[in-house]
C-alpha cells in the first residue's frame, strides 16, 4: 500500500513541479520500511506523516534554493531609470498611466503629486506590475 501511495505522490509532483508532494512520497517510503518491519498501521500512518513533515520542513528550502523552483527571472528591473510619457494623467494619491520602451504601464508618482498627460517621466521603481515614476524637470 505504502508504494502506491509513493508512486501516487510521484506522479503529483512530476505534473505539478511545485516540489511539494515529493517529501510525501519519500514518507511513504519510511513508512514502507515501517510495515516490513511489521509495525501497527497506526504507526505506520505516524511515521508516514512525522517523516514527512521533516523532510518537507528541513530540505524543501534547501532544495528549493539550489534548484531555483518557483523563481521566474524577468526583465522588469531594467526599466528602472528608462523616461517615457504620460499617456493617463497620475492624480495624487492615485494611478495613471505611461508607455516606456513602447509598452503602456500603470503608475504612480513617486511623491503622490499628480503629473499631467504628454509629460516626461523618469522610471524610479517597479512595485509588482506597476511603475513608480517622477516627473523630469
Amino acid at each position: 500500500m505504502w508504494i502506491i501511495v509513493a508512486v501516487i505522490f510521484g506522479i503529483i509532483e512530476a505534473l505539478t513541479l511545485g516540489l511539494t508532494t515529493i517529501w510525501f512520497a519519500a514518507g511513504a517510503l519510511v513508512a514502507m520500511i515501517s510495515a516490513l518491519i511489521n509495525l501497527p498501521f497506526i504507526v505506520q500512518i505516524l511515521i508516514f506523516l512525522i517523516s514527512a513533515g521533516v523532510f518537507l520542513y528541513y530540505t524543501r528550502p534547501i532544495a528549493k534554493e539550489y534548484l531555483k523552483i518557483g523563481a521566474t527571472k524577468t526583465n522588469v528591473n531594467s526599466i528602472i531609470g528608462k523616461t517615457g510619457i504620460v499617456t493617463k494623467k497620475i492624480l495624487p494619491y492615485n494611478t495613471g498611466q505611461v508607455k516606456v520602451s513602447g509598452q503602456i504601464w500603470t503608475a504612480k508618482s513617486i511623491d503622490d503629486k499628480e503629473i499631467d498627460e504628454n509629460l516626461e517621466i523618469e522610471v524610479v521603481r517597479v512595485e509588482g506590475v506597476k511603475l513608480i515614476v517622477k516627473k523630469i524637470s
